[in-house]
């Protein structure tokens, strides 16, 4: 047996799970950068554009086999609400699958709704969030098994058939885009929907957006349009002070937003 094969098998018994071979496509990373070497993908988030009617949460659950009543998703939507006597709430109901219907701010299981008097609204807004992709991905260096890695075209990805759910990839990722997939029992995150946009698909929720608040694009095409907003206008990033230099950029994000 191959060392790799034994420990697989390994690492598959300590953690009490097995994961058929065939739970993921597998697309060879080296064979689409040989197709265009200076590809490496990128993302734009526009929170002036987003209105945060689900849409995107919808296609990403249906396009990558997330059960619908699970209370987990590769993307979701945070609602932030400012009040006039300086409170803050953030929320994201379901990760926003089906919008924000309600008034109210949806506070946890323990804390249940808070009406929010509409007079005292000082500000509010959405923000988009997904995996951001990393140029230098916390969550890839705490792997012990090499099932969560980065392609040579920058997007970060989980090999199911080696993951064994142990669960440091999802307490690493500042970003809380790691989870376990219900159905799966292996850990699950956005993947800019690799298997779309290797055949020149837009990603599920980049093509649902009515808006265009979502938009894709190969940073190290300088005439790309998306990479030219990136290069010349005033965007961000979550969390830039955590030095994993993030590949989601967002337009008009407020500094205050984690």
């Amino acid at each position: 047996m191959k060392r790799r094969d034994f420990l697989k098998n390994t690492m598959v018994v300590i953690a009490g799970a097995s994961v058929p071979l065939s739970a993921l496509e597998f697309i060879d990373p080296k064979e689409v950068l040989a197709a265009n070497p200076q590809l490496h993908w990128a993302f734009l988030i526009n929170t002036y554009t987003c209105v945060g009617c689900g849409f995107c949460v919808k296609a990403c659950k249906t396009e990558n086999d997330v059960p619908f009543e699970a209370n987990v998703s590769r993307t979701w939507v945070e609602r932030y609400v400012y009040t006039k006597d300086d409170r803050r709430y953030v929320d994201s109901p379901k990760s926003a699958l089906y919008g924000f219907t309600e008034s109210k701010i949806d506070l946890g299981p323990a804390l249940g709704f808070k009406e929010i008097d509409p007079d005292n609204v000082g500000k509010a807004f959405f923000v988009p969030k997904l995996c951001n992709h990393c140029e230098t991905p916390a969550c890839t260096q705490v792997c012990p098994v090499g099932a969560t890695y980065k392609t040579d075209d920058g997007v970060v990805l989980v090999d199911r058939s080696w993951c064994i759910g142990c669960g440091y990839c999802v307490m690493a990722c500042p970003y809380g885009a790691r989870y376990f997939h219900p159905v799966e029992n292996v850990v699950d995150k956005c993947t800019f929907c690799y298997h779309r946009i290797t055949k020149g698909l837009e990603t599920a929720c980049v093509n649902a957006c009515p808006f265009g608040a979502r938009k894709m694009c190969n940073i190290r095409d300088i005439n790309d349009p998306v990479t030219q907003i990136i290069l010349n206008d005033r965007v961000g990033v979550l969390k830039d002070d955590f030095g994993t230099n993030p590949q989601a950029f967002y337009i008009g994000l407020a500094s205050e937003v984690r």
